[in-house]
């Protein structure tokens, strides 16, 4: 069954998912009214998910819609932000259907509950090339109280929220990779939906303010983001690889063979928290994560004054080099849009 028209799919499919947001205007003109809130500051993100490159065509499509969102809440909890609602720019291909649109619709919605999220609007096009979802997202912060990258001080710990490299290994599990053959079921499983749906750590991001100096999400593969931010702050990070935490899944993995440490470490898609604090505070550290309800873990320090140096050390501290830094969206690029990647292997990949 085709696509219905655009305007019949804005009005049977998106029109209702924007009721209860006045500042969207019914999506009946030209641009969402959206107020200032006294005393904060608005936070604005954007991240495009394209089929083939940040997801799977073969994904369901509810899990595209959360995918869609959630990595967009992920930089809402980087910036220590409240999320309050979202843009949807949906680049449709004669590919999908009435029924695929449905799917994904329902995928939305549910978590906009979750999050307590308004549609505001959007556009809706179609391409002959990969479809996917362009969301902006919009949020809010009291003044002068977001996280940043960029203020990371010597005597810093390094820490990490949940888990390291599922998101990566998990898009191996998504394509039945004949290296995770040996995998129990409910660790494919665990893998498999880790990559489809991140957990944004909103609630932590919240409880981190004021108490972290810098933060950043792992979306480009911690080795990449860790520079990212170091370089934002202006210092040397040493991270201690036998602290870096990993679920049952992945221990599992990595301790069969070096190549899936590698590809937890650099693959991305993660869309957990990095963030430094000082020594001071690793008690509160530890209480907010507790709080919040999110597992934090210290998995390094910061060294000194430099210009984004990252060593990984190993077990009785000699270096780890993995053979690539991260995920890079364009040749040449840094990666440093954040919106993660689809396909760990070469430094400019494809899922496709």
């Amino acid at each position: 069954m085709a696509l219905r028209p655009e305007f019949e799919l804005i009005g049977s499919l998106f029109r209702p998912l924007a009721e209860g947001a006045p500042e969207a205007l019914s999506l009946a003109d030209d641009a969402a009214l959206i107020p200032a809130r006294c005393g904060q500051e608005q936070v604005v993100s954007v991240d495009t998910v394209l089929a083939g490159v940040h997801f799977l065509e073969t994904d369901p499509p509810g899990d595209v819609a959360r995918k869609a969102l959630r990595v967009n809440l992920s930089d809402m909890a980087a910036m220590g932000a409240d999320p309050a609602g979202f843009l949807l720019a949906a680049l449709l291909s004669d590919r999908l259907d009435d029924g695929w649109m449905e799917a994904f619709h329902a995928g939305l919605k549910a978590d906009m509950e979750t999050f307590g999220l308004s549609l505001y609007g959007g556009d809706t096009v179609s391409t002959p090339g990969p479809f996917g979802f362009s969301v902006t997202i919009l949020g809010y912060v009291p003044e002068g109280m977001a996280l940043r990258r960029s203020g990371a001080a010597p005597g810093d710990d390094v820490w990490l929220s949940g888990t390291l490299g599922d998101g990566a290994l998990g898009l191996l599990a998504c394509r039945d990779d004949p290296a995770l053959a040996g995998l129990a079921p409910e660790h494919h499983q665990w893998l498999s939906e880790r990559y489809r749906c991140p957990r944004p750590r909103v609630s932590l991001g919240r409880a981190l303010r004021g108490l972290a100096s810098a933060a950043m999400d792992v979306s480009d593969g911690l080795f990449n983001d860790a520079a990212h931010m170091a370089r934002a702050s202006g210092v040397c990070v040493e991270i201690d690889r036998s602290a870096l935490p990993l679920s049952p899944a992945a221990r599992i993995l990595c301790q069969s063979d070096a190549r899936f440490l590698e590809t937890a470490v650099t693959g991305g898609d993660d869309y957990e928290l990095l963030f430094c604090a000082p020594e001071t505070v690793r008690d509160r550290v530890l209480a907010a994560g507790q709080a919040s309800g999110t597992p934090v873990t210290r998995i390094g320090r910061v060294t000194g004054p430099g210009e984004g140096q990252v060593s990984l050390r190993d077990v009785g501290g000699a270096p780890f080099r993995p053979r690539r830094g991260g995920w890079v969206h364009l040749a040449g690029g840094s990666g440093d849009d954040g919106s993660g990647g689809c396909s760990p292997g070469d430094a400019v990949e494809n899922a496709g």
